[in-house]
């Protein structure tokens, strides 16, 4: 954030340009966000046949542990974000996160088939990311102008998402020179999340002072703010009704008979989708508002919900993974930007990591009915709710937004150490 000599918000300087130019810190946080996510998605891409064909888990005991992991790091964010406005260490506490997830390659390299040594690894790997979310995408908000703030986000997740999409790739590039040695997967995964962590140490600069307050504002302290409450309460509205891409996938399966090698490619589909328009849905919701942006990327959402209800073919495939990817390119940084500039510096990564926690929450539960609706009524009854469900949070959440960006919160005078 740009401040004058008093503390207090003040214009960006303007130079030929600087409104087209994104930030260098939002460029080096993506970079690691790259790499990171190169690291992490090799990992991800091979772990189902490591642990179950490899190893001999069953699916179940599989499932259990993935989503007993991904439900503590939507927790873990709280506590990121509490360290993170404590004396502005936002870098020191992103850099933890992303050190224990490179290091938990490293335990998954060294557990052998010790299941409780896999169970040790993937936490460390789930906690570390749970624990940088918040920080870094305080860092993010707080490394340029609030009103160009969707595009930053939309440049640091497009960075991100090829990482994601390289990943698999660099896993399978591995696995084929080696001759099917995981090991050697989780080796390589290991050395390149060092390298995000160096490069989050070298070329990734620290929040502005005004962030770096002695005391940081409480997470309740967010909740009091009515601006920061109305997103809140549209984020997890939403996220309640979001039944996961697993279960469209597994929809799209069930429709067309695929293969289990062709469902695998499902999802990179999607991803490359979002990397293509996560920058202009951030530029677009800078100029156009938003809460507009958001609640149009659950639009989306709801056409995906709708061509599943019709006959499945490949034309719905390609629809459905199209409108997924403009849903999260729509939504994903486009909420952070929205909820940001009504958090004061010194309480931003904890302002956001309640944010991210009641989302993350909020779809777990969505998914989780979901799948007991699906269990009991049956696939087309479950969708049918899912979608009704999903139309009428728009509509409530419509609302409860405000109808254009919220301007952005005071910044208290910066205090003489």
């Amino acid at each position: 954030m740009y401040l004058a000599a008093d503390g207090r918000p003040d214009a960006p300087p303007r130079t030929p340009g600087a409104r087209r130019r994104v930030p260098a810190a939002v460029l080096a946080l993506g970079t690691v966000s790259l790499v990171t996510d190169v690291s992490s998605e090799m990992v991800t891409a091979v772990l189902p046949l490591y642990l179950v064909l490899g190893l001999g888990l069953s699916p179940l005991q599989f499932g259990f542990l993935d989503g007993m992991f991904n439900g503590a790091t939507a927790l873990v964010r709280l506590l990121g974000g509490r360290l993170a406005d404590r004396g502005g260490r936002h870098k020191r506490v992103a850099g933890a996160g992303y050190l224990l997830s490179a290091l938990s390659r490293l335990g998954l390299l060294l557990a052998g088939g010790a299941t409780a040594g896999i169970a040790a690894a993937l936490a460390a790997d789930r906690l570390g990311k749970g624990i940088r979310t918040a920080p870094r995408d305080a860092m993010i908000s707080l490394s340029g102008p609030p009103e160009s703030l969707g595009r930053s986000f939309g440049v640091h997740r497009a960075m991100d998402t090829t990482g994601a999409l390289l990943g698999p790739l660099a896993a399978f590039a591995v696995l084929w020179a080696t001759a099917d040695a995981y090991d050697a997967v989780f080796a390589v995964s290991f050395c390149t999340g060092l390298l995000g962590v160096l490069l989050l140490a070298v070329y990734v600069p620290a929040v502005p002072p005004a962030a770096a307050a002695r005391r940081p504002a409480p997470a309740r302290t967010a909740l009091r703010d009515p601006a920061f409450r109305r997103v809140l309460y549209a984020a997890v509205l939403l996220g309640a009704t979001t039944i996961g891409d697993a279960f469209l996938y597994l929809l799209l399966l069930r429709g067309l008979d695929l293969s289990p090698v062709l469902f695998t490619l499902l999802p990179l589909g999607a991803a490359a989708v979002y990397l293509l328009l996560a920058v202009p849905a951030g530029r677009i919701a800078d100029r156009t508002g938003r809460p507009a942006a958001f609640l149009l990327g659950h639009l989306a959402l709801l056409g995906v919900y709708g061509l599943l209800l019709a006959p499945v073919s490949g034309p719905t495939v390609v629809g459905v993974l199209a409108l997924l990817g403009v849903f999260y390119a729509a939504t994903d940084g486009v909420l952070m930007a929205l909820a940001a500039p009504v958090l004061p510096p010194h309480g931003r990564a904890g302002g956001l990591a309640v944010l991210q926690t009641g989302q993350a929450l909020a779809r777990l539960l969505g998914a989780a009915g979901f799948g007991a609706a699906w269990t009991f009524w049956g696939q087309r009854p479950a969708l049918w709710a899912a979608a009704l469900a999903l139309a009428g949070a728009l509509v409530a959440a419509r609302r409860v937004l405000p109808s254009r960006t919220a301007a952005p919160a005071p910044v208290p005078p910066v205090e003489p150490s």
